[in-house]
């Protein structure tokens, strides 16, 4: 079996520390009223991209589980985007915020080919 060292193929995992990671970094932003809403919207974004996939493996039959999956790559879009723009209104975060967003970035395209695969 190929293993790339440091990465979880555990996807229920490896998106629940998604969300934690994300958490952990909103904690440590200092907020006023721009930043607030977006840390909001990037923490509901980005956590429930693991709940999605939780609810993906328990789908009830083919179609309920790639509409899940796809529901989990829009979750993952929304979650960069959110992320590109604290990146703008924290720019001393920026090495932290790309970090995180390459992650999104690797979750949107496993997530875009458990979709089309299962078409």
């Amino acid at each position: 079996m190929n293993k790339t060292v440091g990465k979880s193929y555990d996807l229920e995992e490896r998106t629940a520390k998604f969300g934690e990671d994300i958490i952990g970094f909103c904690r440590g932003i200092r907020q006023d009223y721009v930043v607030g809403p977006i840390i909001n919207q990037l923490v509901r974004s980005g956590t429930s991209i693991g709940a999605n996939y939780m609810e993906a493996n328990a789908a009830s039959s083919k179609r309920d589980f790639r509409n899940k999956i796809f529901i989990c790559r829009k979750e993952t879009q929304e979650t960069k985007h959110w992320l590109r723009m604290l990146a703008k209104c924290c720019p001393d975060n920026k090495d932290a915020i790309v970090k995180i967003w390459k992650e999104g970035q690797e979750l949107t395209l496993i997530f875009g080919k458990i979709s089309s695969s299962c078409s």
